[in-house]
């Protein structure tokens, strides 16, 4: 049976083998995404929170936006630092948990994408904190954009096995939901192609909070900042209890 790790499992086991995931294949059309749903000029100044190894903020340097990534794992921000100076894009990149950061009113877009760590932190008080962290850092008016998991999906359809098709590995993951806890469990397998599959064994996961749509605005709300649009993928697709994704725009008054 499927089990939670520790709380403190947001900590380790972030590896660069993540670029191979089949989930990190779509970084330019979500960025294309966010681009047009938050009708951005360019200009912007935009924060990445839990940036990872950069994939969404290098795409925005890419494109002339001044970024500037946070991420807990040293290996993640060394990799982003490197591929920033080989292009010579205006993108720093910080290594810091997200609740430490001290900006205030100094970006016009933040962004938490593949859950951008919302929900992974010790108990709901601390979670609530990056929500507090997401507001202080943007001027009047910021835009945020994140993509979490649905809780109104995870607790009518958990447990639950996916299973999605790579340009380089099939991803399998198992999903459980504890609804005490309101957490998703996530455990995830890939098989590489053109090497002998190993068996998956799904022994431990990591704990995450999700939220729904209702529980979003209201925390949101709290911080001076309402919801603008919803979906359910980066095509624009309507949100859903049916669907695992809920992508959430919203911004600051």
């Amino acid at each position: 049976m499927l089990q939670a790790q520790d709380s403190g499992w947001y900590k380790k086991g972030w590896t660069l083998d993540i670029k191979n995931h089949s989930w990190t294949e779509n970084t330019e059309n979500e960025v294309d995404f966010i681009v047009q749903t938050l009708e951005l000029t360019g200009k912007e100044r935009i924060l990445d929170l839990a940036c990872g190894y950069g994939r969404h903020a290098l795409s925005f340097a890419r494109r002339g936006y001044a970024v500037v990534g946070v991420d807990l794992s040293e290996d993640y921000v060394q990799d982003a630092r490197a591929e920033a100076r080989k292009a010579s894009l205006t993108a720093e990149f910080i290594r810091a948990d997200i609740r430490d950061i001290q900006f205030r009113n100094e970006f016009d877009v933040v962004l938490n994408l593949a859950d951008g760590a919302i929900g992974y932190l010790e108990d709901d008080i601390e979670n609530l904190k990056i929500f507090d962290k997401i507001s202080e850092a943007l001027r009047p008016g910021g835009k945020h954009f994140m993509g979490v998991c649905n809780a109104e999906f995870a607790e009518q359809n958990c447990p639950r096995r996916e299973w999605e098709i790579g340009e380089k590995a099939l991803a399998l993951a198992l999903l459980k939901w504890d609804g005490e806890t309101r957490r998703m469990i996530y455990a995830g397998w890939d098989v590489p192609y053109g090497q002998p599959a190993k068996k998956p064994e799904f022994r431990e996961g990591g704990p995450c909070r999700l939220y729904t749509k209702a529980e979003l605005r209201e925390i949101l709300a709290q911080r001076q900042m309402k919801i603008r649009a919803t979906f359910s993928d980066f095509t624009g697709k309507e949100d859903s209890r049916k669907e695992l994704a809920l992508l959430v725009y919203s911004q600051k008054a």
